[in-house]
């Protein structure tokens, strides 16, 4: 799977692929308060390093568990910031006012992101190791910002259309028209729906 792109399963055990469409967004699928309570899967360190090499914090160079270095602090520090952002993400996705407090929680967590190297043998990209719990948190927390803070970008948060679903996602598409968290799942659900309905009232 694409590092970005994660494989979710729903309450009635349905498998599909979702694109959150940023990495702070991405952050919002693992848990949250709630509840979202129950679908966190970040209990441990160890989790998270191992969820981190599925992120986009992969794409700009590889990224290993092993590379990592999360403390219980360092995961205590993320999920408050994934927590602060499910209090900010619905309320961008419904044009609602957000709270100055929430925004300085996300400035407070901005700093120093995980530091990237060419290695002079092979060109390749490479993170400086080890990519800290705080390096990490400063790099969803400046992720978090860039959208906030700009408007091309604000005006793109969503929450998912479909009936229940309260995924959020940041709309990449071109035409900026994506209604739904997955195709897969409830996209095609709308059709059925839609296609009963029009064979109903025939």
């Amino acid at each position: 799977m694409h590092p970005g792109i994660h494989v979710l399963t729903g309450g009635d055990g349905q498998r599909y692929s979702f694109d959150p469409g940023s990495l702070s967004i991405e952050l919002l699928a693992t848990g949250g308060p709630g509840e979202y309570r129950r679908w966190e899967i970040l209990h441990r360190p160890a989790d998270l390093a191992d969820w981190l090499t599925r992120t986009r914090l992969a794409l700009p160079a590889p990224l290993a568990a092993g590379d990592l270095r999360i403390r219980p602090a360092d995961l205590d520090r993320i999920r408050h910031l994934r927590d602060t952002l499910w209090a900010i993400a619905p309320a961008l996705a419904h044009d609602h006012p957000l709270r100055p407090a929430d925004i300085e929680i996300i400035n407070g967590y901005a700093q120093n992101p995980p530091r990237p190297r060419v290695d002079p043998t092979d060109l390749g990209r490479r993170w400086v190791t080890p990519v800290t719990g705080q390096q990490v948190l400063g790099a969803f927390a400046r992720d978090a910002l860039d959208v906030i803070g700009t408007g091309a970008l604000r005006d793109r948060v969503r929450e998912c259309a479909g009936d229940k679903c309260y995924l959020i996602f940041l709309d990449t598409s071109r035409p900026g028209n994506r209604r739904w968290c997955s195709m897969e799942r409830c996209g095609n659900r709308n059709k059925v729906r839609t296609h009963r309905a029009r064979r109903t009232t025939r």
